[in-house]
């Protein structure tokens, strides 16, 4: 459904909280609900409103042009509910998305009033289940190309104090030598319907003590190693998942993904993908201009990934 002010969605105003909540107050009596007491849990790439007195989260997108892409995780929310998949719920019956002021806003049903995040044990098992479904042709789920994902974020860059044009150029080279090399990859895994961001981060607890997907709007069509590669990642690269915790996942998976030769230049591209992201962000915060910088530099390098924080 799309209301509000006729604002096109190239017109919307700079994303901040005052501005958001903005929207939020607009949003709201859309879907019979009150904003008053809302509280932001997050602002990043969406701005994640909890809301008071009622197990609602309102999901409002930075990109403006979201639209197509909600559209499409409204339509995936409701099948995988259809087939008791556990992942979060739309909220209500009434057509989704809504678009106000240029943004576009879903609202879901909140798993719990906290967030209490599940283990990577549980996302293996998530993973395992949804990568034996079989989606429909109506969910019109697109071939997941990563490097066109990229190229829009690197563009993004151009004219973001904060990011120097050798910092760009620096990107856009490596992002030219890893589509040359990720070319040449020999997938080993069914091509097929990922979540295209499988972290812990997106897996929480349920009220019920389930664990349940959240953020389906990433769902494509791909190998299946690219729902793989993070939590090898945070392991291997990063440190923030102990052996023992990347030992369950590849027990309960059913796949180690370390132990394919393809595995280096995958993470390659989706660490650049973190990276041309966390440069999206630098303007907002010290921390994130810092954690920007300290990346770049481990690129240019190959050291120093172990110090990287998670956002």
């Amino acid at each position: 459904m799309i209301s509000g002010d006729g604002s096109t969605q190239g017109g919307a105003a700079e994303f901040t909280a005052e501005t958001v909540g903005a929207v939020l107050q607009a949003a709201c009596p859309q879907a019979d609900l009150e904003p008053s007491g809302a509280e932001l849990v997050r602002l990043g790439s969406n701005a994640v409103y909890r809301l008071a007195g009622v197990p609602v989260v309102v999901r409002i997108a930075r990109d403006a042009g979201a639209l197509g892409e909600m559209e499409r995780a409204v339509r995936l929310a409701r099948w995988l509910e259809a087939e008791r998949f556990p992942a979060t719920r739309v909220w209500g019956g009434a057509d989704q998305p809504f678009v106000l002021a240029g943004r576009v806003v879903t609202f879901w049903e909140s798993v719990q009033d906290r967030e209490e995040y599940g283990t990577a044990g549980e996302l293996a098992d998530l993973l395992r289940r949804l990568h034996w479904l079989e989606e429909p042709e109506s969910l019109r789920l697109p071939n997941f190309d990563p490097f066109a994902k990229l190229s829009g974020s690197l563009r993004r860059l151009v004219g973001v104090s904060g990011v120097s044009g050798e910092d760009r150029e620096f990107l856009d080279e490596r992002a030219g030598r890893l589509q040359k090399e990720y070319d040449r990859l020999d997938f080993v895994l069914p091509f097929g319907m990922i979540h295209g961001d499988a972290n812990v981060g997106n897996v929480l607890r349920h009220r019920d003590g389930s664990a349940v997907l959240i953020d389906l709007d990433g769902f494509a069509l791909a190998p299946r190693e690219w729902d793989l590669v993070l939590t090898a990642m945070y392991y291997e690269r990063y440190g923030w998942h102990t052996r023992e915790e990347y030992q369950e996942f590849v027990y309960r998976y059913g796949f180690d993904l370390l132990n394919w030769p393809g595995y280096s230049v995958l993470a390659d591209v989706r660490e650049l993908m973190m990276v041309a992201w966390m440069g999206q962000q630098v303007a907002t915060s010290a921390q994130s201009a810092g954690e920007f910088a300290r990346r770049v530099q481990s690129l240019r390098t190959g050291e120093g990934r172990r110090e990287w924080k998670p956002f």
